[in-house]
């Protein structure tokens, strides 16, 4: 996990890593369901390994009739830039290319969610991206800085998002990630561990919350109109966001949850098509251990952050990359079978959370959502040169990419 507060592209202004703040967006699952009164909480559990009869059946894909298109529009990948938290695992340009080039080629996605922080980090990949080919979802997701700082940063990118567009890339823009989490002000704490710490101690009005994140999202849209013509979405926490869908043209949602069925999934997922609009599952995955499915997006959570150096704490789980691999082609076969408009699996790799074969204390890629794994040369140096070497769900995703596109 990554501590280090970032400066964007001018050296003015510091911010939070997107993968810091996903490990406290998980960590605030758990007030959840008291900021959504009366809304029925996720379930805790998903399928490892397959459903039965009844899930099977939920997750066959429908007859092809005519020219209806079946399937998955788009299938991706989040990419997540960010300056690193070592000089090892500092944002790499060569490593960048080397590493879309495997999203395509490899992975055989049609898609790339470039997301983090840092405009030029985000334009240089997005522009990368545009020459390979790839569909580009852009989403800048500066955090903990002041309110006009995440606006200048989320014009700056949408702005050269535009540009690509014009230059005739396959482009689309997301005005940013959980707001009610990112952005200072909307719920009270000056930091997201101050933020999370009231939310579980109950000390939040959820009307105000809303009304706040409500006028702050209205405000980001406005601008991500102004900047960039081309499709429009934010990627919400079903649980805790309450969208005005009107405003954008791509519903997004973070999915997280599990289900002992996939009829489960589809009856959830069915909440978000009454919009009328293409729907996006802008981020959906899990860490490679026994029961971490069933953590409903808190797989993070598994790490002690005051021990120099950071360990697994105790229980210490039991590695599976089986696991991961199993939750998210179960789901994939779900959204493929339910015709959404794209999916995008989290993430590509943690740089930061180095994977240490034999010694599972100091495994930190268990906590890492990563369908790659970083391999120290020098296991423990936080200088060391590293590796990636895909895990069982990196081979299970370019299995399940590579099947769908030949039989469209």
């Amino acid at each position: 996990m990554d501590h280090m507060d970032r400066t964007d592209r001018t050296g003015k202004t510091k911010g939070i890593s997107r993968a810091r703040f996903l490990a406290g967006a998980a960590a605030a699952g758990l007030a959840g369901a008291a900021l959504t009164a009366g809304a029925a909480p996720a379930a805790a559990g998903g399928p490892v390994g397959g459903a039965g009869p009844e899930g099977a059946a939920a997750g066959r894909r429908p007859a092809r009739t005519g020219l209806t298109r079946t399937g998955l529009t788009r299938r991706g990948v989040v990419y997540t830039v960010g300056a690193g938290e070592t000089p090892a695992t500092a944002w790499s340009a060569a490593r960048m290319r080397a590493d879309l080039r495997a999203i395509r080629d490899e992975l055989h996605a049609d898609t790339v969610d470039v997301t983090g922080d840092g405009v030029e980090r985000l334009t240089a990949t997005a522009a990368e991206a545009a020459e390979l080919g790839l569909h580009i979802w852009l989403q800048p997701t500066l955090g903990d800085v002041p309110e006009r700082d995440i606006l200048e940063h989320l014009a700056e990118t949408g702005r050269f998002a535009q540009r690509l567009r014009r230059q005739g890339a396959s482009v689309e823009f997301s005005v940013g990630c959980e707001f009610w989490l990112f952005v200072p002000g909307i719920i009270p704490g000056d930091t997201v561990f101050e933020r999370i710490a009231n939310l579980q101690s109950g000390n939040v009005d959820p009307a105000a919350m809303q009304r706040r994140l409500a006028r702050f999202t209205a405000k980001a849209a406005a601008l991500g109109r102004r900047v960039f013509h081309g499709r429009l979405s934010y990627a919400s926490a079903p649980e805790i966001d309450q969208v005005d869908w009107d405003l954008f043209d791509v519903i997004g949602v973070d999915y997280y949850s599990f289900f002992p069925r996939r009829s489960d999934y589809v009856r959830e997922l069915r909440k978000h098509l009454r919009h009328g609009k293409p729907l996006a599952i802008t981020e959906f995955g899990t860490c490679a251990y026994r029961g971490a499915p069933e953590t409903a997006g808190m797989g993070w959570d598994i790490v002690d952050h005051d021990k120099t150096p950071e360990e697994i704490e105790d229980p210490i789980p039991v590695r599976s990359e089986r696991t991961q691999a199993a939750y998210l082609t179960d789901l994939l076969d779900v959204f493929e079978s339910m015709n959404l408009y794209a999916a995008m699996v989290f993430e590509f790799l943690t740089a930061d959370a180095p994977h240490r074969p034999g010694d599972p204390r100091h495994d930190l890629d268990l906590a890492s959502y990563g369908i790659a794994k970083a391999i120290q040369d020098r296991p423990g140096d936080p200088d060391s040169p590293w590796h990636r070497e895909p895990k069982a769900a990196y081979h299970a995703v370019a299995g399940a990419y590579r099947g769908a596109c030949q039989r469209q």
